[in-house]
C-alpha cells in the first residue's frame, strides 16, 4: 500500500492460533445496495491444536443466527466486536457454520454514481475485514478463503482467487471465487461496478485481467501501459513465480489509498487512469509495481507483527524502485533514491522512530525500508541477493515471518556485517549520508547533482556560469529541475538567462518547474512564460494558467479564450480552474449563472471526493457562495474519506466565524438529511 498501516496483533488472538488452527471458509453472500448491507452464510473448517473452552472470531457490529458446531447448536457471545464460540473443544477437526447480517461501518462500502449506478469495494486493511465479513484480525491467522457472491445482473463482480462458476439468478448472478492457498483476512476483498477488462497472458502464463469503468476505455493504453511488462519483470527478478493463480487489477471510486495488493487482485484509485499526457505526471507505474510486489512480500509472505512491517513496505517499495529502473532508466532510478535520501535526513531532524519499531512512519517503513534493501543489494551482490530472496521466499511461503528469518537466509549466502547493519539502518534514525553518496555517486547525473548542491549557499554571480553550462548539458532533468528549484530566492533580473535556458530545453518536467517557480512574472517574461500554456501537461497548464490570469488581468480574456475547452485529469483540474477565473473575470462570460451552476455542480456527490474539494476549494476561494454550495460543504463531512470529511469540517468552522455565514448554515439546515444534520449540529454548537 502507498500509505502507512500498522498490523495490529492481539495477545488474544497470538495465543488463539496455538490451539486452533483456521484452515478454510465459504461465505455466500448478498449484498443489498439500498440497505447497505450484507447477509451471507458461513462454512469454517478448522483443528483444534490442543483443548480450549471458547474460539474467537473477529465480527464487529454483526447479527448471528443458526450456529452450530458439526451441525449441532452451541452457546455463543456475541459482544459486537467477536463472534465467541464456547464448547469443550478437543483435538481434531471441526466445522463452525452460522448466518450473519450486517451494516458495515468500514471497510466496504457503496459508492452511488450519479443514482444510476453502483460500485461496492472492499479496504481490509487499516479498517479490518472483520467489519464485513466475519474472520480474523491477527495477520497470523491465514485461511484459504472461497467467496459466491450475489448481486444484480449487468454488473461486474470481483473477488480474491479464481472465478469457478457464474450463474444467473433471476434478475442477479452468482459469482463463485476460490483460493487455492491461505492468506491473511485483511487481503480478503471484493469489487462490484460496470467494467471492461482485458486479458492477456504474463510470460509464466499466470492469466493477467485489467479492468476499467465503461466510460474509460480510451484511457487503457497509457493507464496500464507498462503493467504487463512489470509483472514479467518482476517475476523474473524476484526469482519466484507468481505465487497465485491469477492477477487483476480494478480501480475503484474514492479509494481511500492509492492502491491496495489484496490476494490476486489489486485495487487502486482512479486518479491513476489517465489519456497519453495525463501520463507524464500522474501515471499507475509505481503504484502498480508497488501493489504486485506485495503479492510476493505480504500475501505469500506475511510480517507477524508491526514490529517487522518493513518486511513488507521496504520490499515492495524497493522492488517498485526496481521495476521503474527497468522502464525508465538508471538516471530515473538514482534520481528518485537521492530523492527519498533527503525526505528521509530532513524527517529524522524530528523523527525518532527506526524501521524496526511498530510506531515507524511511513516514509521510515517504505523509504528507509527501500534504501535498506537497496544497501544490502549493493554490498552483498546481485547474485547472493537474489539466491537470498528466493530461499526466503520458498521457505515461508504462506506463513509469517520476521526480520530474523529474512536476516537467516542472508547469513547462508554471505558473511556481511548484519549486525553493524541493523543497528546503522533498521535501529538508528540518523540517515548514513556517506554510504548513501558513495553508492549514489555510481551514477554520473547524481556526481552533478552533489555538485549542484553543494553550491546552494554560493552567491548566484558565483556559479551562474557553471549552472548554465549544465542546463546546457543532456544531464538527466532531475539536475536541471534542481538548479531551477535553486535559484527561486534570486532576484528575477539576476536568473533571467538561467529561466530562459531551462524553458529552451523543452522538457516538460524542468519547464513545469519554471512555471512553479514565478509566481510573480515580470512583463518581460510573460511572453516566455505563456508558452507553458502549450506544454502537453495537465499540470503545467494549471499553474501557468492560474499565475498568468493572476499577474496579467489586462489579458485575463485572451487566456480564457485559449483554454475555455480544456478539461485536464479524470478530475476535471483544468476545467474547474477555468469555471472559477471565468467567473472572476468582470464581463467576461455572457451567462455567468450557467458557469456558476457548472462549478458548483463539480462540488456535488455526482463526482468524486479530489473533484469535489477542488470545486469547493475554488468555489469559496472566489466567494461564489450559495446554499448549494453550503449543503454540498456538508455534505463533504459525511464522507468515508476521512481527508475530505475533515475539510469539509475545517471549512464550516472557518465559514461560521462570520455571522452572516452561520445565519445562512442554520437555514439549510432542515434540508439537510439526519447525517448531514447531525454533522452540522455539531459543529454549531461548538465554542469557538
Amino acid at each position: 500500500m502507498k500509505y502507512i498501516f500498522l498490523f495490529i496483533t492481539s495477545f488474544v488472538f497470538a495465543q488463539q492460533t496455538q490451539f486452533v488452527d483456521f484452515k478454510s471458509v465459504s461465505g455466500q453472500l448478498k449484498l443489498n445496495t439500498a440497505e447497505k448491507s450484507v447477509h451471507g452464510i458461513v462454512d469454517y473448517r478448522f483443528e483444534v491444536l490442543k483443548p480450549i473452552d471458547t474460539i474467537k472470531i473477529d465480527a464487529k457490529n454483526m447479527d448471528f443466527f443458526h450456529i452450530q458446531i458439526d451441525n449441532k447448536d452451541v452457546v455463543y457471545i456475541n459482544t459486537g466486536k467477536e463472534l465467541q464460540i464456547l464448547n469443550n473443544f478437543q483435538k481434531g477437526e471441526n466445522r463452525l457454520t452460522f448466518e450473519y447480517s450486517v451494516k458495515p461501518k468500514q471497510a466496504l462500502y457503496f459508492i452511488n454514481i450519479d443514482n444510476t449506478e453502483t460500485q461496492i469495494w472492499t479496504q481490509g486493511q487499516g479498517r479490518y475485514t472483520s467489519n464485513w465479513f466475519p474472520s480474523f484480525d491477527d495477520v497470523n491467522e491465514k485461511i484459504i478463503f472461497s467467496l459466491g457472491i450475489t448481486y444484480e445482473n449487468d454488473y461486474q463482480v470481483v473477488s480474491n482467487g479464481v472465478l469457478k462458476e457464474k450463474k444467473s439468478e433471476g434478475n442477479s448472478t452468482h459469482w463463485q471465487y476460490q483460493m487455492q492457498n491461505p492468506m491473511s483476512s485483511y487481503l480478503l476483498m471484493l469489487a462490484i461496478g460496470k467494467y471492461d477488462k482485458k486479458e492477456f497472458k504474463a510470460k509464466s502464463k499466470i492469466a493477467l485481467e485489467y479492468y476499467l469503468e465503461n466510460k474509460d476505455t480510451n484511457r487503457f493504453e497509457p493507464t496500464y501501459r507498462y503493467s504487463k511488462r512489470i509483472f514479467d519483470f518482476l517475476e523474473k527478478e524476484i526469482g519466484v513465480k507468481y505465487p497465485w493463480e491469477i492477477y487483476r487489477e480494478i480501480p475503484v471510486r474514492d479509494f481511500l489509498y492509492a492502491g491496495m495488493e489484496n490476494t490476486t487482485t489489486t485495487l487502486f484509485a482512479t486518479r491513476y487512469i489517465v489519456d497519453s499526457i495525463g501520463f507524464t505526471d500522474r501515471n499507475y507505474t509505481n503504484v502498480d509495481a508497488h501493489e504486485l510486489a506485495h503479492h510476493w512480500f505480504g500475501d505469500l509472505i506475511t510480517a507477524e507483527s508491526s514490529t517487522h512491517h518493513w518486511l513488507q513496505e521496504g520490499f515492495a517499495t524497493y522492488y517498485a524502485a526496481l521495476a521503474e529502473r527497468e522502464i525508465y532508466g538508471d538516471d530515473f532510478f538514482y534520481s528518485k533514491l537521492y530523492e527519498t535520501a533527503q525526505q528521509i535526513k530532513f524527517a529524522s531532524r524530528t523523527d525518532s522512530v527506526p524501521v524496526l519499531n511498530a510506531k515507524a512512519s511511513s516514509l521510515t517503513f517504505y523509504e528507509k525500508g527501500a534504501w535498506a534493501l537497496f544497501v544490502l543489494h549493493e554490498s552483498i551482490g546481485d547474485k547472493a541477493f537474489k539466491k537470498a530472496i528466493k530461499n526466503y521466499l520458498k521457505k515461508y511461503a504462506y506463513q509469517t515471518v520476521n526480520t530474523q528469518n529474512f536476516f537467516d537466509e542472508i547469513k547462508k549466502v554471505s558473511d556481511f556485517d548484519l549486525d553493524k547493519f541493523q543497528k546503522t539502518w533498521l535501529e538508528s534514525t540518523v540517515f548514513d549520508t556517506p554510504t548513501a553518496n558513495a553508492l549514489l555517486s555510481k551514477n554520473k547525473a547524481i556526481q552533478v547533482r552533489l555538485e549542484v548542491d553543494k553550491l546552494k549557499k554560493t552567491p548566484l554571480p558565483e556559479k551562474i556560469e557553471f549552472l548554465k553550462k549544465i542546463l546546457e548539458s543532456n544531464v538527466y532533468e532531475t539536475v536541471k529541475e534542481a538548479i531551477v528549484n535553486q535559484t527561486e530566492p534570486e532576484k528575477y533580473e539576476a536568473k533571467k538567462e538561467l529561466l530562459i535556458i531551462a524553458l529552451q530545453t523543452n522538457n516538460i518536467q524542468v519547464r513545469q518547474a519554471v512555471a512553479e517557480s514565478l509566481s510573480k512574472i515580470p512583463e518581460d517574461f510573460r511572453t516566455n512564460y505563456e508558452t507553458l500554456l502549450d506544454d502537453q501537461s495537465y499540470q503545467t497548464q494549471e499553474i501557468a494558467l492560474f499565475y498568468l490570469w493572476k499577474n496579467f488581468p489586462d489579458h485575463r480574456t485572451e487566456y480564457l479564450n485559449k483554454s475555455k475547452n480544456w478539461i485536464g485529469f479524470n478530475d476535471f483540474n483544468l476545467r474547474i480552474l477555468w469555471l472559477s477565473l471565468a467567473l472572476s473575470t468582470p464581463d467576461y462570460s455572457n451567462n455567468p449563472d450557467a458557469l456558476a451552476n457548472e462549478l458548483i455542480s463539480f462540488s456535488s456527490t455526482k463526482y468524486e471526493a479530489t473533484t469535489r474539494q477542488n470545486a469547493l476549494e475554488k468555489l469559496i476561494a472566489f466567494k461564489i457562495i450559495n446554499d448549494q454550495v453550503l449543503s454540498n460543504l456538508v455534505s463533504a463531512t459525511t464522507h468515508h474519506m476521512w481527508q475530505f470529511s475533515k475539510y469539509g469540517r475545517d471549512t464550516i468552522r472557518f465559514l461560521l466565524k462570520n455571522s452572516e455565514m452561520r445565519a445562512s448554515f442554520e437555514r439549510i439546515l432542515p434540508n439537510l438529511n439526519p447525517e448531514e444534520q447531525f454533522q452540522l449540529n455539531r459543529l454549531l454548537v461548538e465554542k469557538s
